[in-house]
């Protein structure tokens, strides 16, 4: 499960402007602006393979930063590569409104994950251009770099960095299982920018996000879109395990310290914890999806392994409990195999709620469009970077059976409309909060 539902509210209190109630999406534009951006790195199976600063990615940034500037956007890089194309409005002494997702893929991953939400805010970009609409505040459609971490790891990164939460160097030298940086792939493919990546530089008055759910409660309610509330807790580990290579065929069973035994273990192990008791009535979730062993020979016992492990929760304390749970037995798994145990944190991301005056825009839109839905995100996103700095918010779009990070993605065309104009709703209700915000009409 991608998002856990939580109670409804079919009020909101932010009003529509009059001057803006008419505006209205185009469907066939975003739909058609939609499969323009999967025209690099589409699969076979009808997925996407379009890892960060590979050449189809380059080929992508290049073409949103054409279909911006089509839009009146001026076009500023950052040191990480992350794209902030920016319209004017009316008071520019004042940041822009950001709209901003991801174009970066997992390597067998779907159309809609991250392409949806800078899409959408491209074609909020395009109504108000065709309307001939300024906004009061600057708009920024923003393309965050590496958002899932899938080459450079961790996910996130650039508007980690934009955040303050990495240093422009960290973020430089993560490298690709080749062993390139990302700092030489920036370089490579030309956009290596020279505005420091940092809010300072680049700085937002606020920031939305569209995302497909990547879980099933949406589709069970039957409501193309859904009000995300905030992002629940997770952490991302290193687990390495030590133990002895030795023949297969002539250690006795009971001599062995066979490290891949012991990493068995502790998967089993890390499912029962957040499968039975209390956590699981919290939702907790941890996972172990990669496994690494040395030598890789069938008639040598492993003597090494290396695991992930991703724990999320809802709350911070949950997670920390599923931390506690996992180091206890791990260590008696590794006291029984006699192995050596390291367990590396290496990212962490509390678990933030979004601001309630963005929420509460996000939720009129939606109840105009009779949807009431609210979730918590069990899926990290840049918005819980941008949220460190600037009023945030998220809007769900329905997703197929929940599926995501796989070929078989999808949103209906239809659903993906629906959460265009529900951004545009949304969006535009802010940008006039923030008109009486700064002209003290509030």
């Amino acid at each position: 499960m991608g998002s856990i539902a939580t109670e409804q509210h079919p009020k909101a209190e932010v009003p529509m402007p009059a001057h803006y109630a008419a505006l209205k999406t185009d469907s066939k534009r975003m739909i058609a602006t939609l499969d323009a951006a999967c025209q690099w790195g589409n699969t076979t199976d009808g997925g996407m393979d379009r890892l960060t600063l590979n050449d189809d990615d380059k080929k992508v940034r290049e073409w949103f930063i054409a279909e911006t500037t089509k839009c009146g956007c001026s076009i500023t890089v950052d040191a990480m590569g992350n794209i902030f194309a920016v319209r004017p409005g009316i008071n520019n002494d004042i940041p822009p409104i950001g709209i901003g997702s991801h174009l970066d893929t997992q390597p067998t991953g779907g159309r809609y994950d991250g392409i949806l939400g800078v899409t959408t805010g491209m074609e909020v970009l395009q109504t108000l251009h065709a309307n001939n609409v300024t906004s009061y505040a600057p708009l920024a459609i923003i393309d965050w770099t590496n958002e899932e971490g899938a080459r450079f790891p961790p996910a996130m990164l650039a508007s980690g960095v934009w955040a303050g939460a990495f240093t422009t160097e960290y973020g430089h030298n993560r490298t690709d299982p080749d062993g390139v940086t990302l700092k030489q792939e920036l370089e490579r493919i030309g956009f290596l920018g020279k505005t420091p990546c940092t809010y300072e530089a680049n700085p937002l008055s606020a920031h939305f996000e569209v995302h497909i759910e990547q879980g099933p409660i949406l589709d069970a309610t039957k409501e193309a879109v859904g009000v995300v509330k905030g992002i629940q807790s997770i952490r991302w580990y290193h687990i390495d395990i030590v133990g002895r290579e030795a023949h297969t065929g002539t250690t006795p069973m009971d001599r062995r310290s066979d490290a891949l035994l012991g990493a068995a273990q502790m998967i089993v192990a890390t499912n029962n914890i957040v499968t039975t008791g209390e956590l699981a009535a919290r939702q907790a979730r941890a996972t172990i999806a990669v496994v690494n062993s040395l030598p890789q020979s069938i008639n040598t016992i492993a003597g090494k392994v290396r695991l992930s492990l991703d724990v999320r929760a809802p709350d911070d304390a949950d997670v920390a409990e599923v931390d506690r749970l996992c180091r206890l037995r791990f260590a008696e798994i590794a006291k029984e195999h006699g192995l050596k145990l390291d367990i590396d944190c290496f990212w962490v991301s509390p678990a933030l709620h979004f601001d309630p005056v963005m929420v509460d825009c996000v939720r009129a839109s939606a109840a105009s469009m009779g949807c009431t839905t609210e979730l918590v995100s069990g899926a990290g996103h840049d918005s819980a970077y941008t949220s460190k700095h600037v009023p945030t918010a998220m809007i769900f779009a329905r997703c197929q059976d929940g599926v995501s990070h796989n070929p078989a993605e999808y949103t209906e065309p239809e659903d993906v409309a629906a959460s265009a104009e529900a951004l545009l709703g949304a969006y535009l209700r802010y940008d006039y909060y923030l008109w009486k915000k700064t002209e003290g009409k509030l």
